[in-house]
């Protein structure tokens, strides 16, 4: 597959000898060999094997969506859900349990689109990159309930990351909008 089609496929776009990807709206030169950011500088570690296995895992064409469903739902996922789970939803319903308008700020500062579903204290839908959307969702603590929070992904999710790398998406995001409360 040629970089063009690779490009088209991932939601990229070709620059040079790259290809640009966006992760979490920034964008990274990605090439066979490296992944950089706009200023020619190595993308961290995390960065760089998440965006590598993006460029890799890339399937000859998109396909479809699928459904919202939970990282536990994904065939491949049992050995990290612990990590997923204590890294992700539990670190953001701790951080967060009593304050939901931070939370929100801190989405919206990351890019996250507000879904406007009245069910939720925050309900956003984050682009990790162009063809792998999460869907958060988080309720703070009330006088009944604990603070709780869902990361979504689309079922076709499994067909441009494996799971070691949709954790990271993860984490990621929950490092991320902790840093912006």
């Amino acid at each position: 597959m040629g970089d063009a089609k690779i490009a088209e496929t991932l939601g990229g776009k070709i620059v040079g000898d790259s290809i640009i990807i966006p992760f979490y709206g920034v964008d990274y030169r990605v090439t066979i060999s490296q992944v950089t950011d706009m200023r020619a500088r190595p993308a961290n570690a995390a960065v760089t094997a998440v965006l590598s296995e993006y460029y890799r895992h890339c399937p000859e064409s998109p396909p479809e969506d699928g459904p919202w469903i939970t990282y536990r739902e994904f065939s491949g996922a049992g050995p990290l859900i612990g990590y997923f789970t204590t890294n992700t939803n539990k670190l953001i319903e701790t951080a967060f349990a009593d304050n939901a308008a931070s939370l929100d700020h801190a989405c919206l500062h990351l890019g996250g689109k507000p879904t406007g579903d009245p069910g939720y204290d925050v309900s956003v839908i984050f682009s990790a990159f162009p063809r792998v959307p999460i869907l958060f969702r988080f309720n703070g603590r009330d006088a009944t309930l604990p603070a709780q929070c869902s990361l979504l992904f689309r079922k076709s999710a499994e067909n441009y990351l494996d799971m070691k790398s949709m954790g990271v998406c993860g984490t990621w995001l929950a490092g991320n909008l902790i840093s912006h409360q």
